[in-house]
């Protein structure tokens, strides 16, 4: 059994719940609990310890963007004016309101934030940026990295689930 970090203790059946779950999340409960070797009534306790537990947080659907319409799908390396950690408190509200960016994360190195970011075209993105510099989010300077083709899009937790 491997323990998470709540303490809980994951065996190799956990594991297999997670790993189906994270590729195929909408997966029907009698099927998952095929796949991983269990009774329904068995592997849906154990569901739903894991979402107590907030190993599971969610389930969505991986939509694909363009179906939808025009978008640009841009990444931002951010460096903020000052690192206090009010600074930062401040940059994360500000990009916590914004819809557009679809993932951010703190980063050690050279910047501060990866953005990721998602437009309806380039003109929407740089208004987005615009916005955010004039916001008094504390932006000292950012670089954009437009994607011009995905190559691969998994779900993170796939990396560490057999």
């Amino acid at each position: 059994m491997t323990p998470d970090r709540h303490g809980l203790r994951l065996d190799d059946r956990d594991i297999a719940i997670l790993a189906v779950l994270s590729r195929e999340g909408r997966i029907a409960k009698t099927a998952l609990a095929a796949r991983v070797n269990l009774s329904p009534t068995p592997c849906w306790d154990r569901m739903q310890r894991l979402e107590k537990a907030g190993l599971i947080r969610g389930y969505r659907a991986h939509i694909d963007l363009s179906a939808l319409g025009n978008h640009v799908q841009v990444f931002v390396t951010v460096e903020l004016d000052s690192h206090r950690a009010e600074s930062f408190q401040t940059f994360e509200r500000v990009i916590a309101r914004m819809d557009q960016v679809t993932g951010c994360w703190a980063i050690g190195g050279g910047y501060d934030y990866l953005m990721q970011v998602v437009a309806t075209d380039v003109a929407a993105f740089q208004e987005l940026m615009d916005g955010l510099l004039e916001s008094r989010a504390g932006v000292r300077r950012y670089f954009s990295y437009i994607v011009t083709k995905p190559v691969k899009d998994m779900p993170a937790a796939t990396a560490l689930l057999p």
